[in-house]
């Protein structure tokens, strides 16, 4: 393997912790690997503090060792990323759940002109006790169904540990999370920045550890969710909000005429103060869907995107006043309307299932006015910040 940066193609990169007792079968494979289809290439182990024998190892074989001081495997991995000479980048675990001695459909992808190449394990399979019963059934299929409803992937397996990439096109989307959830970052960004991507069938097999697996289900697969629904404000924020504000406001108008009755079950003004909220929790949702697209793209977080700056530009702050004064007005004149009412009954008791029936109409206008003229001043802002 060449030291030499201006002829390396490909580096592969070794994540470890205390990975001993497999860690020089993987790096054998690999070296006999690009030794056998003549690539120029390198391996590299970059090790996340192993306190094993891990780093004699790989000092034993040769190979580059990368000391990464920040726990986490995306931050082993994007260690190893930064030593890397090669054009092109093979990443894969260190307890030889994958082959390394069979990465010719990888480099050929990425030959090909494809910027990241992901190893699909349902279509290559899964040996049996390779995968948890929860993760093959469960965690893995929803969590990539989640990642191609959201961002379109064409990804089956957004978390097989074994991928491939040209180094140029990743290091350019300025990955940042530090722990699994790299994984799914990964596919995610280059999706978004419309990278060429593809898959090819890969082989999962036990691992040849002798303990547990770094790996956490509960917690590592939170981190996936988390991390998708966070870069998806749609997801996250607008469609949930657009749900909860319809439904709130056809309840507010259907119960403001009078009480309905549906399946024998009569709804009154007590629902009316349910769907006030469930009006404003839904505006709200909406607004934060703005400002997290529009902060996510000001901050280069996502790629830019026309369609929501201009939508942001077409929304000035006065058109947003103008929206919020209509409502507050509205809200006034509900509210107006009341106070006669009561004053008319010399200001005594009123009968609420009448009077409510203009009160929570009349506050919920105010109040989504209010947040739309709030919103629309912070919008501004971000605006301010953009230009």
């Amino acid at each position: 393997m060449s030291n030499n940066a201006k002829k390396i193609e490909l580096s592969i990169i070794i994540p470890c912790l205390n990975e001993e007792k497999t860690l020089a079968s993987c790096i054998k494979k690999a070296a006999a690997f690009l030794d056998k289809h003549n690539i120029a290439g390198e391996v590299i182990v970059a090790d996340n503090g192993s306190t094993d024998g891990s780093l004699d190892i790989a000092v034993e074989e040769k190979v580059i060792l990368v000391h990464v001081p920040f726990q986490g495997y995306g931050s082993a991995i994007q260690g190893g990323i930064n030593a890397a000479h090669g054009i092109y980048v093979i990443m894969g675990d260190a307890d030889e759940s994958y082959d390394f001695s069979s990465l010719k459909p990888f480099v050929d992808k990425l030959r090909d002109g494809y910027d990241l190449v992901m190893g699909n394990r349902f279509q290559g399979g899964i040996d049996k006790g390779a995968m948890p019963v929860l993760h093959r059934y469960l965690g893995n299929p929803v969590l990539s169904g989640i990642g191609r409803m959201f961002f379109h992937s064409p990804i089956g397996d957004f978390h097989c540990g074994l991928r491939a990439f040209r180094k140029e096109s990743i290091v350019k989307l300025g990955l940042k999370t530090t722990g699994m959830e790299f994984a799914s970052e990964m596919v995610v960004k280059a999706t978004l920045n419309h990278l060429k991507i593809t898959e090819v069938p890969t082989t999962l097999r036990p691992d040849g550890r002798d303990r547990p697996p770094h790996l956490n289900s509960w917690s590592d697969g939170w981190r996936h969710l988390r991390f998708l629904l966070l870069y998806s404000p749609r997801w996250l924020f607008l469609y949930p909000g657009i749900c909860m504000a319809v439904l709130g406001i056809v309840l507010l108008f259907a119960l403001s005429v009078k009480s309905q009755r549906i399946f024998g079950v009569t709804f009154d003004i007590h629902t009316m103060v349910y769907a006030s909220a469930l009006t404003i929790l839904g505006m709200q949702a909406i607004m934060f869907a703005l400002f997290a697209k529009v902060f996510a793209v000001t901050n280069k977080l996502v790629p830019y995107n026309d369609k929501v700056i201009s939508y942001v530009t077409k929304f000035t702050l006065e058109k947003g006043l103008l929206i919020g004064l209509v409502l507050i007005l509205a809200g006034m004149m509900g509210s107006v309307y009341a106070i006669l009412a009561w004053k008319g009954d010399s200001f005594g008791s009123l009968v609420p299932t009448s009077m409510m029936r203009v009160v929570i109409p009349s506050s919920t206008s105010i109040i989504t006015g209010a947040q739309c003229i709030l919103a629309s001043f912070f919008l501004s802002v971000l605006g301010l910040v953009r230009k």
